[in-house]
């Protein structure tokens, strides 16, 4: 970080991304305060935590930097510059005992994140940083001040030296990230990416019989394929379609195939742990007497929810050649024709643009106003990646505010 400046600066936002902000101005020597239009502040931070806060994950950053698909190089740059070690560090310096999962996804001991919010919070107070809530950022004066909608109709005004932008995406509008800021953003000549749901279940077709049997029915163990790509995970059949871990990693995909065709296939295989040729010589056993569910639960080992997709992608008959049969349940065809709505999604793709920004997170249209987390146009999948990018994020945009009041005052 560059040399202490004295300055004020505005936090416009009091998720993961601005408290992390607020942290690093405050290092630097900055008066701060928080405004979010929530009554209380971190609300989806604690509903991130309700299944366990994950926090980032331990692979090295070879691995770790691809999550994000084509990441754009500040992206990549702030990741390298406060990586999982340096996210860890932190979460450890305010009293949180960490371990990792089997799956290399890193957590805190307490498997929420109300414990860490607490310290956190109790931290900033310390460092004298000013939270207000209830105050809804509306845009700019045209003198350039903030405004901001306080309780009871009251117009606040603020003229910070330096402002981050904070403000989340558009999921789960009712704990505070509705997007409401992208016209304000658009009508100061910042190009904004589309928000869309990421992280989300997609919508499938499914025949009665199997909604009414299977829905809230998990498929464990089972590799999903669009466009090429291939994850391997678990999914939980829903209402309206599908949704988990290996749902939503395929996400991007997905989304693509939405936009250029209006529907996406999903190829399921329920036996990924079986090749093809293994597979068929499982079913080539002697049926004798079973019926087919009965042969494909002994013969295969599937279970019976296992059974009943592959019925629901064959659309009739299940195929007698035991070849054929294999080939199906290694690739089952589903159509997807939409995916689950922002209101429920677990992140936000879309936001503001990289080329709107500079190597800092400075907006070019509005010098000394940065913006960091999920309000810029990236998008990665559930396993720690989301809240590394959104602290790496507010690292780099803190300290380019810093660098940048620094560079004004010398001048």
């Amino acid at each position: 970080m560059s040399a202490p400046a004295r300055g004020t600066a505005a936090i416009l936002g009091a998720g993961p991304a601005g408290l992390m902000a607020a942290e690093r101005l405050c290092a630097a020597g900055l008066a701060v305060a928080i405004y979010d239009q929530m009554p209380t502040v971190g609300r989806k931070l604690l509903m991130a935590g309700r299944g366990g806060l994950n926090l980032t994950h331990s692979e090295d950053l070879e691995r770790f930097l691809p999550r994000y698909g084509a990441v754009p190089p500040v992206l990549g740059d702030a990741i390298r510059s406060f990586p999982p070690a340096s996210l860890q560090a932190w979460a450890e310096g305010l009293g949180q005992e960490l371990f990792v999962g089997s799956s290399g996804r890193i957590f805190p001991k307490a498997m929420k994140a109300s414990p860490l919010l607490r310290a956190w919070l109790a931290r900033l107070t310390g460092q004298g940083v000013v939270v207000h809530t209830r105050h809804r950022w509306v845009g700019w004066d045209e003198d350039g001040e903030l405004l901001l909608a306080a309780s009871g109709d009251q117009l606040v005004h603020s003229r910070p030296d330096v402002t981050i932008l904070a403000l989340g995406g558009a999921s789960w509008p009712r704990l505070g990230s509705d997007g409401a800021w992208v016209p304000v953003l658009e009508q100061a000549g910042v190009a904004i990416a589309p928000l869309v749901a990421a992280n989300a279940g997609v919508k499938i077709a499914w025949s009665d019989i199997f909604r009414q049997r299977f829905e809230g029915g998990p498929v464990k163990r089972l590799s999903l394929t669009c466009d090429g790509e291939t994850v391997v995970g678990e999914a939980v059949v829903t209402r309206d379609g599908l949704e988990g871990g290996a749902v939503y990693a395929l996400g991007p995909a997905i989304r693509a195939g939405l936009a250029r065709e209006g529907q996406a296939q999903l190829l399921v295989d329920v036996r990924p742990s079986f090749s093809h040729q293994e597979l068929a010589t499982k079913l080539a056993q002697p049926r004798r007497k079973q019926s087919t569910a009965t042969f494909l639960r002994k013969a295969a080992g599937m279970a019976p929810i296992a059974i009943a997709l592959t019925r629901e992608g064959a659309r009739g008959a299940l195929p007698a050649d035991p070849a054929a049969l294999a080939a199906l349940i290694k690739a089952i065809p589903l159509t997807v024709t939409g995916m689950g709505g922002l209101a429920r999604a677990i992140s936000t793709a879309g936001g503001v643009r990289f080329d709107s920004v500079d190597r800092h997170l400075m907006l070019a249209a509005r010098p000394g106003v940065f913006v960091a987390g999920e309000m810029l146009d990236w998008d990665a999948p559930t396993g720690g990646y989301l809240l590394q990018a959104t602290f790496a994020t507010a690292v780099r945009a803190a300290d380019g505010a810093v660098a940048w009041l620094s560079a004004k005052q010398s001048r």
